[in-house]
């Protein structure tokens, strides 16, 4: 596969699949910056995934689909306008116009209804995983639970540690910022902030990321370490009792960070 970040609004990726003929777009919140890549690139969309309702996620369906009525994948428990093929956990997505398949997951905590997608076929694997993980962080709790986050994170955490992902907002500076706060000794995250400093400066992208980068440096997937309990022992009062205490307790304190 060949994935490409669309840019778009002021911190959104629209991920663009290709191969010399076809595309297919994950989570296009805007339709402006797609045609433009197909037009230029002489490619023809082949199928649109979705992973959420907010607008800056769906945004473009209309648009795109007037210039192509492809068909739209997106979570079968909730109601998206121009999605014709709801999936859920245990559904596989076929496109067979670039010869690809997708593993559907549910991963309730951003959104009611999330879903993510992760590629099958050579490693690495791709997961398209919209707004439940972003390269150290994680989404806010709109419509979910603390435990659906962390249950959704360990999901993720399980995959093998070069899957890459590709979430769909460029907060990966500001993030670290709070992973320091919430971790202050971490090695291999301070070299990490020196690399996305160095790209952000350069106007490129910090993602993907990886399963084990993530692993290694971001606080919501490191909740059994003993140093960030302590830190939100001395930040709350409260000693987290456990892996979705430990979740809910970052998520808050990074709410008002």
């Amino acid at each position: 596969m060949h994935i490409i970040p669309l840019p778009a609004f002021r911190d959104n990726y629209i991920w663009l699949i290709r191969d010399g003929r076809h595309a297919v777009v994950v989570d296009p919140g805007d339709a402006a910056p797609v045609l433009d890549y197909l037009a230029r690139e002489g490619l023809q969309l082949a199928a649109i995934l979705v992973t959420h309702h907010h607008a800056d996620h769906v945004g473009g369906l209309g648009t795109l689909l007037s210039h192509a009525p492809v068909p739209v994948h997106g979570p079968f428990n909730e109601r998206i306008d121009g999605v014709d093929h709801p999936v859920a956990e245990g559904d596989t997505v076929r496109i067979d116009a670039l010869d690809l398949e997708f593993d559907v997951l549910d991963v309730p905590a951003h959104t009611a209804g999330h879903i993510a997608y992760v590629s099958r076929g050579t490693p690495p694997r791709a997961l398209f995983c919209g707004d439940t993980l972003f390269s150290a962080g994680c989404g806010r709790l709109f419509e979910g639970s603390a435990r659906q986050l962390a249950d959704a994170l360990a999901r993720f955490a399980a995959l093998p540690d070069d899957t890459l992902v590709y979430c769909t907002h460029e907060y990966t500076l500001s993030n670290l910022a709070f992973a320091r706060a919430a971790e202050p000794h971490n090695p291999e995250r301070d070299a990490y902030v020196e690399r996305c400093q160095a790209l952000r400066a350069a106007n490129r992208p910090t993602l993907p990321s990886t399963i084990g980068l993530e692993k290694a440096i971001n606080p919501f997937l490191r909740s059994d370490q003993a140093q960030i309990r302590d830190v939100l022992a001395t930040h709350s009062g409260v000693r987290p009792a456990d892996t979705a205490g430990c979740v809910a307790a970052l998520r808050a304190w990074k709410d008002t960070f």
